[in-house]
């Protein structure tokens, strides 16, 4: 498995990702053996971490459970979450 691939099957599962303007960016983070999801729309960021046996799972089509509910969690978040505002140089 490697980034492009978990990052099809995310938003395989989840294509309200790409129609709602959200980017989906999928990394392995190798200090923590755990693969990073980010979501990113207008500005905001927001990231998981996806543990590499529930990834492959997902990958194999045994199991999305975790992986559905973290995404579905984040999109929510990035969704609801107030717009950052840049400082007029006060």
């Amino acid at each position: 498995m490697d980034k492009q691939e978990l990052c099809r099957k995310i938003q395989e599962i989840y294509p309200d990702i790409g129609q709602c303007a959200i980017d989906v960016y999928v990394e392995y983070d190798e200090e923590k053996k755990a693969w990073v999801v980010h979501l990113e729309k207008g500005g905001k960021r927001l990231d998981t971490y996806l543990e590499d046996q529930d990834a492959q799972a997902c990958m194999e089509g045994k199991q999305c459970v975790s992986l559905g509910l973290q995404i579905s969690q984040l999109v929510q978040n990035i969704k609801e979450k107030p717009e950052t505002r840049q400082s007029e140089g006060v």
